[in-house]
């Protein structure tokens, strides 16, 4: 198993990877299904993606597990498969890139709100665990509780992860920009807040993933860096806004070469892991691998 925490100690800066679900939707997943299912049903599709951009040159590979705690598989009615299903995303991840490559299992969230009543604290953190030990079973060597908003199921998150496994944790928020009210995620929360909250809670790597491009996360990323300057910070920016054709697809504009541009800026401001979020895809990890190249001289 890689060991991210030394890898990033001995690199300095490391590429992670790019979106998944354009390309599930490419090669037939339907918009009604659970993309997690694919991991027991077609497992060389979810091998080919991570293949993919491990030969585009990432140093970190995600795993097709976003959705798969249980809670989240009960819209699904796929409850009872999350450990298979996470197992296996897992494994799929690290048959398709080896070792040379670090496994980071995706959390992301329940889709349960705390503050609604209809779920307790104690089934989010069982949840979470459960899915963590499926990960970390299958061969992850760290996971990313990712594209959160409220502290508290991120916090959770990043409980069960450190009290029911080995794993490196990253508690990565997504974030709207405000203007002068400055960085908020959709429930309110402040970079300051959301990095003093996830250390607290045993976050080893803070970041920021989805919504933003990556020239808008550079004052993100520099916030987030400057109130908790001792934890590295990952990056998955958008390939830009998300634009939609006549018949309802979505795409986005920002080029590889125009996200890659931006490299110098986040490296500047604190970013040590970088990789892209929706609608990236190989050839913006290939132009992210080239502008790194400078960095790691």
């Amino acid at each position: 198993m890689a060991d991210l925490l030394k890898l990033l100690a001995d690199r300095k800066i490391l590429l992670s990877d790019g979106g998944w679900g354009s390309y599930l939707i490419a090669a037939g997943m339907e918009a009604t299904e659970c993309p997690e299912l694919w991991n027991l049903e077609r497992p060389e599709e979810i091998r080919a993606i991570a293949r993919m951009y491990a030969e585009a040159g990432a140093d970190v590979v995600m795993t097709n597990s976003f959705g798969s705690t249980a809670l989240k598989l009960a819209s699904y009615g796929l409850s009872e498969q999350a450990d298979a299903m996470n197992e296996a995303a897992a494994r799929l991840s690290r048959e398709a890139v080896g070792e040379a490559c670090v496994v980071l299992g995706s959390m992301g969230p329940t889709g349960k709100l705390l503050m609604m009543g209809d779920v307790t604290e104690e089934e989010i953190y069982d949840s979470f665990a459960r899915q963590a030990r499926a990960l970390e079973r299958g061969g992850a060597d760290a996971v990313a509780v990712e594209t959160m908003s409220a502290l508290d199921e991120a916090a959770l998150g990043v409980r069960a992860v450190k009290e029911n496994t080995g794993l490196v944790v990253v508690a990565s928020f997504t974030f709207d920009d405000r203007g002068e009210k400055g960085y908020r995620t959709m429930m309110g929360v402040s970079p300051e807040e959301m990095g003093a909250a996830m250390v607290e809670a045993g976050a080893d790597l803070l970041g920021v993933n989805c919504t933003l491009s990556a020239g808008g996360m550079v004052g993100l990323v520099a916030a987030l860096h400057q109130s908790c300057p001792d934890h590295a910070i990952l990056v998955h920016p958008n390939a830009g806004q998300p634009q939609c054709r006549a018949d309802g697809r979505v795409y986005y504009l920002e080029t590889p070469e125009e996200m890659a541009s931006h490299i110098p800026e986040l490296v500047d401001a604190g970013a040590r892991i970088i990789g892209g979020c929706c609608g990236t895809g190989p050839d913006h990890i290939r132009a992210l691998h080239r502008a790194l190249e400078t960095f790691r001289d």
